[in-house]
C-alpha cells in the first residue's frame, strides 16, 4: 500500500454540568438513537473549536495559511484597498464590481455604502486569494482613477479569470479550512474543495442527562441599599455525559488538497515522501485537537473542558466504518459491575471484534487511555507517541 487512504479515530470524552452545543431554543442538543435519547455535541461545533484553537498544535502553526469565513469579506477587502492607497469611493467600487462580477453571491445588490458589501452567506475565502484581489484590484486603480472606470475594469479582469482560472491555480489559495473540511462554492471564479476530514456528531453512550438550572443574578448596589438584590431570574440546562466521537482522514484527498495533486495519482502511484509531509503533520496537530480541545457554551460558567479518556486511531484502506452501533443500545446508568468508561472501551473492543470477525478488514491500530483496558490488534500509546505514529505512517506511505 502506497499510502494509507483512511485514518479513523474515535474518542470518548466525559462532560459534567456542561451546555455545549445548543439548539435554536437554547437547549442542549439531542439524537435519537436505539433506545434512548442522547445528547449530542455537532459536527459544525467540533470543527470549529479545532480550527480556531490557539496552542502548541493550532492549526495556524502549520505552514498553510487560515481562511477567514464571513458575510463581511468584501468590507475586508475594500478597507484593505483604502489602506493601499485608494480613496474610500474608490476602494467601495472595486468591491462592488467583485460581487456583481460573480465573486460572491449577491446579497446586497440592492443596497447601498457599506450594506452593498454584505453577501447573503458567510462564505469561506483563503488569506492568499483575498490577498490576490486586493493586489490586482489596486493595479487596476492605478490606472483608472474613477469609479464608473474601475468597475468596468475589474469586470473585465473578472471575465478573463473565469478562462484563465488564476484564483484556482493558487497553491493553499482556499486555505486550510477548506482543505480539512471542505468547502461549496457557486462562483465560477472560486475553486470548491472535497472535504478531506469527515466528522460525526459526537452523542452521549448512555440516556441523556439533562437538568433544567434555575439561577439568579445578584444586583450589588441593590442589595447594598438593603433590598434582596435580585436583577433578574433566569433558568438554562446543563447535561452530563460520556461521549464517542468519530472522525475520518481521507489522506490522499488532504494530500491533493494541500498540494494540488491529482487524487486517483496519489491514492494508484503514491504521493512523494516531500508531497506527504505537510498531510502528516496535518493529521498529527488534529490528533492532539481533537484529544484536548472541548466545545461548548457557557464556558464561564460551567468550565467544560476535558482531555479524551480514550482515543483509538485506526488506519487502512478499506472504506471506513463507525464503531456507533456499540452503543446503540445505551450503557445503563444503574450498572455498577465496571465503570461506565470501561463498559464503553468494552462495548467498543466487542464491535471492533465482531466487524473483524465478520470482515477481517486489515487495520494498523494504536490507542490512548487513561483506564486499563485492552484493543484488539493494538498497541497502548500516549497522546505524542499516538499522534507521532499517525505522522509515521502517512510520511512513511504504508501503515
Amino acid at each position: 500500500m502506497q499510502i494509507p487512504r483512511f485514518i479513523q479515530i474515535h474518542t470518548l470524552h466525559t462532560y459534567p454540568a456542561a451546555l455545549l452545543n445548543r439548539d435554536d431554543a437554547g437547549l442542549a442538543k439531542r439524537l435519537p438513537l436505539g433506545d434512548a435519547v442522547r445528547t449530542r455535541i455537532s459536527s459544525q461545533c467540533l470543527k470549529r473549536h479545532w480550527r480556531v484553537t490557539e496552542d502548541a498544535f493550532a492549526l495556524a502553526n502549520l505552514d498553510v495559511p487560515m481562511g477567514i469565513r464571513s458575510r463581511g469579506t468584501l468590507e475586508l477587502i475594500a478597507k484593505r484597498l483604502q489602506e493601499n492607497g485608494l480613496s474610500a469611493p474608490l476602494a467601495q467600487a472595486a468591491a462592488e464590481a467583485l460581487r456583481e462580477g460573480g465573486l460572491l453571491d449577491k446579497g446586497g445588490k440592492d443596497k447601498k455604502g457599506e450594506d452593498a458589501l454584505k453577501t447573503g452567506q458567510a462564505v469561506l475565502l483563503g488569506k492568499p486569494e483575498i490577498d490576490y484581489l486586493v493586489n490586482y484590484c489596486t493595479e487596476l486603480a492605478a490606472v483608472n482613477t474613477d469609479e464608473k472606470a474601475l468597475k468596468t475594469a475589474v469586470g473585465e479582469w473578472l471575465q478573463a479569470e473565469k478562462k484563465s482560472k488564476n484564483l484556482e491555480a493558487l497553491k493553499h489559495g482556499s486555505g486550510l479550512e477548506s482543505a480539512l473540511f471542505g468547502r461549496m462554492v457557486t462562483s465560477d471564479l472560486l475553486t470548491s474543495r472535497d472535504a478531506a476530514v469527515f466528522v460525526a456528531h459526537a452523542f452521549t453512550v448512555h440516556q441523556a442527562q439533562v437538568e433544567n438550572d434555575y439561577f439568579t443574578v445578584v444586583d450589588d448596589l441593590l442589595q447594598d441599599a438593603g433590598e434582596l438584590g435580585s436583577a433578574g431570574i433566569f433558568d438554562t440546562e446543563l447535561a452530563s455525559g460520556l461521549y464517542y466521537g468519530y472522525v475520518v482522514v481521507d489522506v490522499p484527498q488532504l494530500v491533493q488538497n494541500l498540494e494540488g495533486m491529482d487524487f486517483k495519482k496519489c491514492f494508484a502511484v503514491g504521493a512523494s515522501p516531500e508531497q506527504r509531509a505537510l498531510a502528516a503533520r496535518v493529521v498529527q496537530n488534529l490528533l492532539h485537537l481533537i484529544a484536548t480541545v472541548s466545545p461548548g457554551a457557557k464556558r464561564g460558567s460551567t468550565a467544560p473542558f476535558d482531555w479524551a479518556k480514550f482515543m483509538l486511531v485506526e488506519a487502512g484502506d478499506w472504506q471506513p466504518r463507525s464503531l456507533a452501533a456499540a452503543f446503540h443500545n445505551a450503557l445503563s446508568l444503574e450498572d455498577s459491575s465496571a465503570p461506565i468508561r470501561q463498559r464503553a472501551v468494552g462495548k467498543l473492543t466487542a464491535e471492533i471484534a465482531a466487524m473483524d470477525d465478520a470482515y477481517g478488514a486489515p487495520l494498523a491500530r494504536r490507542f490512548l487511555s487513561v483506564d486499563p483496558v485492552s484493543v484488539p490488534g493494538a498497541e497502548r500509546l500516549n497522546l505524542t507517541q499516538l499522534a507521532d505514529w499517525a505522522k509515521g505512517i502517512i510520511e512513511q506511505g504504508a501503515c
